[in-house]
């Protein structure tokens, strides 16, 4: 953590007027160790990466911890993105799986046990008129095995087949998680009569 502590510093010392980079250039200077394109770096991903953290850890120092771990991660890797993807997306992948290695090292990605052929309601969804603050209470209010596949699968895009190499689980328990996530948050949204659910 001290050296993720150290990095936060000497980005923060940076001056405030940066260049405006391409994406390539921006790239090409992260690659020569440029602290002026590490704070660009900082200032253009990490807002957006912070909202990716949230969505996992159960608290906001939770969430700064991860992000700061993540971003000092992508700086130090940088060498390995190969530029013929999207670098939010390597980034964005990063960030997701420095928030699964966090809930693990805390011991709170415990998932349930696997169910198979359960029943689920098909009015299962999240509706459009919540906000975004009412989902991310949702979000934390189920166990972290529920949040991490739910986030994995419906926010992110992964396949089950991804969550279950990602977390160590098979097919089915991914699934089944999936299905007792959305199961839950629609039994909490009920409960907690947010706006726009009849």
């Amino acid at each position: 953590m001290e050296r993720v502590a150290k990095f936060s510093l000497s980005v923060k010392h940076l001056a405030r007027k940066l260049p405006v980079l391409t994406e390539k250039e921006l790239i090409k200077a992260l690659k020569r160790q440029d602290r002026k394109a590490q704070k660009l770096l900082y200032d253009q991903y990490a807002p957006k990466m912070f909202g990716v953290c949230k969505r996992y850890a159960k608290n906001r120092e939770d969430a700064e911890d991860i992000l700061m771990e993540g971003m000092f991660k992508v700086m130090t890797k940088i060498g390995m993105f190969k530029e013929n993807g999207s670098f939010e997306g390597w980034i964005r992948r990063i960030v997701v799986n420095e928030a699964l290695m966090f809930l693990r090292k805390k011991g709170n990605l415990l998932m349930t046990v696997e169910v198979n052929n359960l029943e689920v309601p098909s009015q299962i969804s999240i509706i459009d008129e919540l906000s975004a603050q009412d989902i991310l209470n949702l979000l934390d209010q189920l166990p972290p095995g529920y949040r991490a596949v739910f986030n994995l699968y419906v926010v992110d895009g992964y396949k089950h087949r991804e969550i279950a190499e990602l977390l160590g689980i098979s097919i089915n328990t991914s699934k089944s998680q999936l299905i007792l996530a959305k199961k839950r948050m629609q039994e909490l949204v009920l409960k907690n009569r947010l706006p726009g659910v009849g």
